[in-house]
C-alpha cells in the first residue's frame, strides 16, 4: 500500500534522500477524484504542467471522457514523478460551470451570446478598417505564458509578417523579460545555460531572490532529497522574507529592497579581493572584467551593511561559500527581476559564474528561472517583443533570413525598432493610437501595475478590447469580444520549461461548448484575413499542432533555439522531455551550454548588441564589434543607483509583493479548485513582529496599506520577515469568488498592483513590483487570524490561536517509490 499525505498541509510530500552525483530517486504522486481508483481510468493522457516553470511531467486520468485526475510520469528528467501541489488539484478547474463556452460580444453595453462567424466576421472586418484608415500600427496583440509553442509561432508569424505590426509582446514581460536581457548581455544570446540536473551535482545553491519552494516546488522537493543524503548541497539564500529556503540556508542574507545590485557587487569584490577567480576561463571567455574590478573596488562588505542593511560579516560569509565552490548552482527569480536595477542585477549573478568559470559541467550552472510554464515559448517564437528563433532584430541579414522562412519581404516585417513592450502597447493603447487590443490568456486587469488606470484603459472609447481566455475574468468583463478558449488537457501542442525540456502534452478530453484551441482560433483569423506571402500563396501553410511544430522547426533550423532533431513521435517515444537544441549533432538534445565556451555572441551571430544597464540605451553594431570582436561571453559591470521611491515619514514601509506555493498568477485556475482555494482563500499583509507591536497591531487585525497610486485591505500576519517591509500576495482580484460582484471604486481592494507604480528596468522594461513606499493603518481589530497559510514564507512567528494549514482527505495524494 502507498503511502498518502495532505499535500496542502505538506507541499514537498515525503523524501526519498540520495547523496551527491547520484540519480535523483522515483516518487510517483497520483491524485483522483473522489471515488476514482486507478483501475477505473480508462486512459492516461501523456502532458506537463502548466501552472509553473518546471514543465513536470505529468499525465491525465481520462474517464467517460472527463478529466478525473492526473499522476506525475516517474521516469521523466524533470520532476521523477512528483507533483507539484498546484498540479495535483488545479485540474479540476477545466471542469469550473462558470467555463466560457460560447463566444459573447458586446451589445447595448452588454456581453451576449453569438456564434463565431459573428464574432470572427467583427474582428476581421474591424482590422480591415483598422489597416486601411491607420495602419498596421493601430493593431496590437498582448499574449500569455501559458500558450503552446506552435499556437505562440502562429501568432508571431500572423502579427509581425501578416498585419505587419509592431506591437506584439506577452506577460512573460511581466516575470521573465530580465531573464532573457540578462542571458543575452551575458552571453550574446538567450538560452538557459544550465540544467536541473546540476541540482543532483552542486556542493552550493545560491538562490537570488527566488523562492524555489512556492515557485518550483519540484526542484525544491529535490534540494530537500540532496539536503537529508551524505555530501549535502550548501545553501546561501538571497531573500527578505524568511522563506523555506531561508530557513535551510547555511547562510541567509536580507537585504533592504531594491539594494540587489549592491549585495552582488559586494559579494563579487570579495571573490576578487580573495582572489577566487578562474583567471584561465576569464582569459580564454570573457571580456569585461578589469571594467568589473574596478566598478566593484570600492564596494566592501561594509559599505554594502550601510546600504543594503545586512552584517558585513554575513557578507562575508556568503563570498566565502560561493568562492569556495566546486560546483556552484544559482537560481535567480522575481525578487531580482521584479525589483529595481532588474537586469543589472540578474546580470551580475552571470559575472559571478564567470568570473569562478562555473558554466558548462555537472552543478555548474546559472539558471535564470522563468515565472510561467511556457515563458520559455513566448522568446523562442517572437511572441514577447522579439524575433523568433532568437534572431536579431537590428542585424539586417538576420531579417532577410526570417523573411526568407516566411517567404515574405524583409520590409513586411516591422524592424525599424525593437518591438513594442508590454506597458508601452497598453499606453499607446491610453493614448488613442492602438485601436484594438487583443489580449489571450492572461488578466492584465489584476497582473499589470497600477490597476486603476489600466482599467481606464480597457474600458477606454474608442479601444475595441479581445478577449481570449477560458473565464469572464476581471479583463474579460472589459471585453468587446469573447473568444471561448479550450485549455490544458484539452488541446495539443508542445511547451519548454525552464531549462529547456520540450514536452509534448496531448489533448485527453473535448473542450466544452464550442470553445476551441488557442492555435485554432489565430489559424481562423489568418483564413479569414487572407495573409499571402509575397508569391500570393498563404503566409501561413499550417493546419494543426503537428504541422505548426513543422513550420516551427524550419523557423528554428541553425538557430540557438534547434529544435529540428525533435518531432511528435521522438517526444511521444521518448518518455520524457528533451532540451533544445536537438540537432543532427545533438540527436539526444543538450544538457547545457557552453561547455565549451560560449558560442552565439559572435557580432554577425548574437540576439542583441547590448544595453547600458542603468540608462537602457541599446548599443550598435560597431560598438558591439569593438568590445566583443570574437563572439566571447560580456562581463558588464553595473554600479548601485538608488531607487527612486524609498520610505518616508508620511510612508515608513517598503512594500513588496509576490506569490503564495497554492496559487499561480492571477486565481483563474487555481481559485476554481477547492483544495487550493482553502488552503489560501484571501489577500494578506505580512509585517514583522518589531513592526507589529511598533504600531500597536497584532495578527489578523484589518488594516489599510496605502501607496501613492490605491490602498488594499487585508488581514495582517506577524512573521519573521524584515523590519520595516510589507509583503502582499498579487494573486487577488476584484472578484472575492469567481464570478462574483466586482470592485466598489470608493472602497480600497483587494488586488496588490493598485498600490505598483507603472515604472520598469531600463534594460529589460520589466515592470517594478517590489519596490513601493507605502503607509499602513488599523480599519478594525482582529476577529480571528489572518488567513495566510502556516506552512511557508507567510507562516506565523506568533502561532497561538492559528490553526495550521490543511487538506484533509479531500487533498490526500498517493506517493508511490518504484
Amino acid at each position: 500500500m502507498n503511502p498518502t499525505v495532505d499535500r496542502i498541509a505538506h507541499p514537498w510530500g515525503g523524501r526519498t534522500p540520495y547523496d551527491r552525483h547520484a540519480p535523483w530517486p522515483p516518487r510517483r504522486d497520483t491524485f483522483l477524484a473522489d471515488g476514482i481508483r486507478p483501475q477505473d481510468v480508462d486512459r492516461w493522457v501523456r502532458t506537463a504542467s502548466l501552472l509553473h516553470s518546471d514543465g513536470d511531467a505529468m499525465d491525465v486520468a481520462v474517464r467517460d471522457g472527463t478529466v478525473v485526475g492526473v499522476r506525475g510520469r516517474a521516469e521523466d528528467r524533470v520532476n521523477r514523478g512528483r507533483l507539484d501541489v498546484k498540479d495535483a488539484y488545479a485540474w479540476q478547474a477545466g471542469a469550473s460551470p462558470d467555463r466560457l463556452t460560447r463566444p459573447l460580444v458586446r451589445r447595448d453595453g452588454r456581453l451576449t451570446e453569438t456564434d463565431w462567424d459573428t464574432a470572427m466576421d467583427l474582428l476581421v472586418s474591424r482590422s480591415r478598417d483598422l489597416l486601411a484608415d491607420h495602419g498596421p500600427g493601430s493593431i496590437g496583440f498582448y499574449t500569455s505564458g501559458q500558450l503552446f509553442l506552435e499556437e505562440y509561432y502562429t501568432l508571431a508569424v500572423l502579427a509581425r509578417a501578416g498585419i505587419g505590426t509592431g506591437h506584439l509582446d506577452g506577460n512573460t514581460r511581466l516575470c521573465t523579460s530580465t531573464a532573457a536581457e540578462a542571458l543575452k548581455e551575458s552571453f550574446g544570446c538567450d538560452g538557459q545555460p544550465g540544467s536541473y540536473a546540476d541540482f543532483d551535482h552542486a556542493d552550493v545553491i545560491a538562490l537570488f531572490g527566488h523562492d524555489i519552494a512556492e515557485t518550483q516546488t519540484v526542484q525544491w522537493m529535490r534540494i530537500l532529497d540532496r539536503l537529508e543524503g551524505r555530501d549535502p548541497p550548501r545553501l546561501v539564500c538571497v531573500d527578505p522574507r524568511p522563506t523555506r529556503v531561508a530557513r535551510r540556508s547555511t547562510v541567509h542574507l536580507a537585504p533592504r529592497p531594491g539594494t540587489n545590485v549592491a549585495l552582488l557587487d559586494a559579494l563579487l569584490h570579495e571573490i576578487i579581493r580573495t582572489d577566487r577567480v578562474d583567471h584561465a576561463y576569464v582569459e580564454a571567455h570573457t571580456v569585461g572584467y578589469d571594467e568589473l574590478c574596478r566598478t566593484v573596488a570600492p564596494c566592501t562588505p561594509e559599505w554594502a551593511a550601510s546600504v543594503c542593511d545586512v552584517p558585513a560579516a554575513a557578507v562575508r560569509e556568503a563570498a566565502e561559500v560561493l568562492g569556495s565552490a566546486e560546483a556552484l548552482l544559482s537560481t535567480v527569480l522575481q525578487g531580482v527581476y521584479q525589483s529595481h536595477q532588474a537586469t543589472a542585477a540578474a546580470v551580475q549573478v552571470n559575472n559571478l559564474h564567470l568570473i569562478r568559470g562555473m558554466l558548462g559541467r555537472p552543478g555548474a550552472g546559472v539558471l535564470q528561472m522563468n515565472g510561467q510554464p511556457t515563458a520559455e515559448n513566448t522568446r523562442e517564437c517572437g511572441a514577447d517583443g522579439d524575433l523568433p528563433g532568437f534572431r536579431n532584430w537590428a542585424n539586417e541579414d538576420h531579417v532577410a533570413d526570417l523573411a526568407r522562412v516566411w517567404n515574405v519581404d524583409p520590409a513586411a516585417i516591422p524592424h525599424h525598432a525593437p518591438s513594442t513592450h508590454a506597458l508601452q502597447i497598453f499606453r499607446y493603447a491610453e493614448q488613442g493610437s492602438v485601436r484594438m487590443l487583443w489580449i489571450s490568456g492572461t488578466n492584465p486587469a489584476v497582473s499589470l501595475p497600477d490597476l486603476s488606470r489600466i482599467r481606464a484603459v480597457l474600458a477606454r472609447e474608442g479601444l475595441l478590447l479581445v478577449v481570449q481566455d477560458l473565464y469572464l475574468t476581471e479583463t474579460a468583463r472589459f471585453a468587446d469580444v469573447v473568444l471561448p478558449a479550450a485549455t490544458w488537457g484539452e488541446k495539443t501542442g508542445t511547451f519548454t520549461n525552464a531549462d529547456r525540456t520540450v514536452h509534448l502534452s496531448e489533448k485527453a478530453v473535448e473542450p466544452p461548448g464550442e470553445a476551441r484551441p488557442d492555435l485554432d482560433i489565430f489559424l481562423d483569423y489568418a483564413r479569414r484575413m487572407d495573409f499571402r506571402d509575397k508569391d500570393g500563396g498563404p503566409l501561413i501553410t499550417w493546419h494543426d499542432p503537428e504541422s505548426a511544430f513543422e513550420a516551427w522547426k524550419r523557423c528554428s533550423a541553425g538557430r540557438p533555439c534547434d529544435h529540428t532533431g525533435l518531432s511528435y513521435g521522438k517526444l511521444r517515444d521518448s518518455g520524457s522531455g528533451i532540451q533544445w537544441p536537438c540537432h543532427a549533432r545533438a540527436p539526444h538534445g543538450t544538457e547545457r551550454l557552453y561547455a565549451d565556451g560560449v558560442t552565439w555572441a559572435r557580432p554577425e551571430d548574437c540576439e542583441s548588441y547590448g544595453k547600458d544597464l542603468v540608462t537602457g540605451a541599446a548599443a550598435s553594431a560597431e560598438e558591439y564589434r569593438a568590445l566583443n570582436p570574437d563572439g566571447r561571453a560580456v562581463i558588464r559591470a553595473a554600479p548601485y543607483v538608488p531607487p527612486h521611491e524609498v520610505p518616508d515619514g508620511e510612508r515608513p514601509f517598503h512594500l513588496t509583493t509576490g506569490r503564495t506555493v497554492y496559487h499561480f498568477h492571477t486565481r483563474t485556475k487555481t481559485g476554481r479548485a477547492r483544495q487550493l482555494a482553502e488552503a489560501a482563500p484571501e489577500v494578506w499583509v505580512e509585517i514583522s513582529g518589531a513592526d507589529a507591536d511598533a504600531h500597536g497591531l497584532g495578527e489578523g487585525d484589518l488594516v489599510e496599506v496605502r501607496t501613492a497610486r490605491g490602498a488594499l485591505r487585508g488581514r495582517l500576519r506577524v512573521t519573521g520577515i524584515r523590519r520595516g517591509l510589507l509583503f502582499v500576495p498579487f494573486h487577488y482580484g476584484y472578484w472575492d469568488t469567481p464570478g462574483g460582484s466586482g470592485p466598489d471604486a470608493a472602497t480600497p481592494g483587494r488586488a496588490a498592483n493598485e498600490l505598483i507604480a507603472t515604472a520598469w528596468d531600463p534594460a529589460s522594461k520589466q515592470p517594478l513590483f517590489k519596490t513601493a513606499a507605502a503607509s499602513l493603518a488599523l480599519v478594525t481589530p482582529a476577529t480571528g487570524p489572518a488567513p495566510a497559510p502556516t506552512t511557508t514564507a507567510s507562516a506565523p512567528s506568533r502561532p497561538e490561536g492559528v490553526r495550521d494549514t490543511a487538506g484533509g482527505r479531500a487533498a490526500l495524494v498517493e506517493e508511490e517509490r518504484p
